[in-house]
Parts: C-alpha cells; sequence; structure tokens
C-alpha cells in the first residue's frame, strides 16, 4: 500500500499527558479520496489525536504517516498539503480575516484567493472584521473557508460544526460536500454529533477510551438489516462504545 491509498496511516499510535495515556495504541489506515468520520464523545481523545496528526504533539511510541511524511520531523511540509482546521478558531487575534488569510495562503501553493473570498461571502463573515471580535461560529467559518481555499488533497476538521446555530451548520455542511465533489479529496471529519455523520461520511471510526475502531462502512452501519437504523445506529455505537464497533467492523469493516 502507498500513500495514494491511505493518506493517513497509524500504527500503534499512544498519546498522553502527564502519567495519563489518551490514546492507547490506535491504528489507522484512513481510506484515500473519501469522508471518514471519527465519531467519539467529549473528552474522548478526538482533538488529541488531531493534533497528532499535525505534528503539534509528541507521540510516547507508534509511528504516524501523512501522505508519507513522518507529521513530526516534517510538519512543515505536512501543513504544506493539509486542510487543517482545529476545534477552536486558531488565528490571529488583532489581525483582519482577509489579512490572516493571505498570510496563510503565502505559504500555499494551490491557494485560490478567489475561493475563499466566494466562500466567507456565502458564510456571511466581513472579511475586514478583526478575528478576535468574531464569535466561535463566525471563527470556524473563516477557518474552513481557508482550509477550503487552500485546495489540499487532505482535510482534518476537528469538531467543525462547533458554535455553529442549525442554518449556519447546514451552509458549511453543504460547502464541503460541494467541495469533496470538485476533485478527489479525503477528509477525516471529527464529531460527536450522529445527524452530521450520517449525512457526509462515506466510512465511520469510533474513538472510545483511548482506543480506535478499525474503518466501518457507514453505509452498512445505516442499513443494517437488525437492530436501529440511521443517526439511531451511529447513536448506538456512540453509547456502546468502542467495543461494539470492532465486532462490527470485524464483520463488515473496510480493509
Amino acid at each position: 500500500m502507498t500513500d495514494q491509498d491511505h493518506p493517513v496511516e497509524v500504527q500503534g499510535l499512544v498519546v498522553g499527558y502527564g502519567k495519563a495515556n489518551v490514546l492507547r495504541g490506535v491504528d489507522l489506515q484512513l481510506p484515500a479520496n473519501k469522508t471518514t468520520v471519527l465519531l467519539g464523545r467529549n473528552g474522548s481523545g478526538k482533538t488529541t489525536l488531531l493534533r497528532t496528526l499535525m505534528g503539534l504533539l509528541a507521540t510516547r511510541a507508534g509511528a504516524i504517516k501523512i501522505l508519507g511524511l513522518d507529521p513530526r520531523r516534517e510538519r512543515s511540509r505536512v501543513a504544506e498539503q493539509v486542510g487543517y482546521v482545529p476545534d477552536r478558531p486558531d488565528l490571529w487575534p488583532s489581525m483582519r480575516v482577509a489579512a490572516a488569510a493571505r498570510l496563510i495562503g503565502a505559504h500555499h501553493t494551490r491557494w485560490a484567493q478567489g475561493r475563499f473570498e466566494e466562500v466567507l461571502a456565502r458564510f456571511g463573515v466581513e472579511p475586514r472584521q478583526r478575528v478576535g471580535s468574531l464569535s466561535k461560529g463566525q471563527g470556524m467559518k473563516a477557518m474552513i473557508a481557508i482550509a477550503l481555499a487552500i485546495d489540499p488533497p487532505l482535510l482534518l476538521l476537528d469538531e467543525p460544526f462547533g458554535g455553529l446555530d442549525p442554518v449556519a451548520r447546514d451552509e458549511v455542511l453543504d460547502e464541503m460536500i460541494g467541495a469533496l465533489g470538485e476533485r478527489p479529496r479525503t477528509l477525516l471529519l471529527s464529531t460527536h454529533e450522529t445527524g452530521i455523520a450520517a449525512r457526509i461520511g462515506d466510512h465511520l471510526v469510533v474513538l472510545a477510551d483511548g482506543r480506535l475502531s478499525p474503518v466501518q462502512s457507514m453505509e452498512a452501519i445505516l442499513h443494517a438489516p437488525e437492530g436501529p437504523r440511521g443517526a439511531d445506529a451511529l447513536g448506538a455505537l456512540l453509547m456502546a462504545g468502542v467495543e461494539l464497533g470492532v465486532e462490527s467492523a470485524a464483520e463488515g469493516g473496510v480493509q
């Protein structure tokens, strides 16, 4: 297998804070050009996993490859090729939105200024507004607009709908679905919201108790012949924890 088959490859990943391990032996092979939802309760370690994938946290054990690169040793090269949206807006508070975007875009060869401006306008965010004056929802919209304007082959989005009201959530979700249809692109999206997961995901992984289930087909989960169906099926997985996810994947997971 190459990085084109699996843009994200993780083996035996252990990450912790102090004496506690948050991630305990995580394995992941992310299917290329598909949307995989990372489902887990708040505090389950989703943010820790995505920050580690971007090379922002040190590992205690295991190996990571992002598009064939080691994110810890080649963090700048990974950042050039990945559209990463953290769980909180992470732009310079004193800068205007447009200026912050231009600064980021200067480091990306595929930066599309027109695309950024169009998406930001559809989101209703004023580009001349200072980042520090944005609400959390507005800040997330700005971050998503920047990530899409980078036009990366890989998107890592950490709870991107946080702080958004239902109408804004649908706007952002529609924008992302449109971007995924423009060209082959791989997306890993973390969320605790089963309705969003059911709407956008091709595949699913469940994170609980520091462990990650194998990749499962979303279609198979949502339309299983027995048990709950649709978003209720995802809720059942979330409530039961990773053990149920592992069992389901063993029966019909994605290899």
